[in-house]
């Protein structure tokens, strides 16, 4: 093996190393504290559309003891999320239009159009993030 060959391996394994690393501010966002507080009304309201309309059938959900789905993600700990279906920036506009009509928010989407109103949506949106206010 020629010197140069083990500086390349060298510095490929030095790459390889560092993938992980440029992966890290890519999953950083805001801490909790300092985003969406929604009020307590809203949430009631929420929960009571999420289980009106059944969204626990498909998505594991705190605060909703049955149905437990596991076709759809797992809702534990929502705010704390990356992008929504892994394309919108997680914000309760976004979130309250994915939740209404999810192919149309993200084309291609799997969850079926609930039937809920705009206000509805968004106080949907308000129980899911304010799941860790508990």
């Amino acid at each position: 093996m020629s010197g140069s060959s083990g500086a390349f391996w060298q510095r490929s394994n030095f790459a390889l190393a560092m993938v992980p690393l440029s992966l890290v501010p890519a999953a950083c966002h805001e801490p909790p504290a300092s985003r969406y507080a929604p009020d307590a009304e809203a949430t009631a309201r929420g929960k009571a559309a999420i289980e009106r309309v059944g969204c626990a059938a498909c998505h594991e959900i705190p605060g909703i003891s049955w149905p437990e789905g596991r076709t759809g993600p797992s809702l534990v700990g929502f705010d704390d999320f990356g992008p929504i279906a892994g394309a919108l920036a997680n914000s309760p506009e976004n979130l309250a239009a994915f939740v209404r009509n999810a192919p149309e928010a993200k084309p291609g989407s799997l969850m079926p159009p609930m039937p809920l109103s705009e206000a509805e949506a968004r106080d949907v949106a308000a129980y899911l993030y304010g799941l860790d206010d508990d």
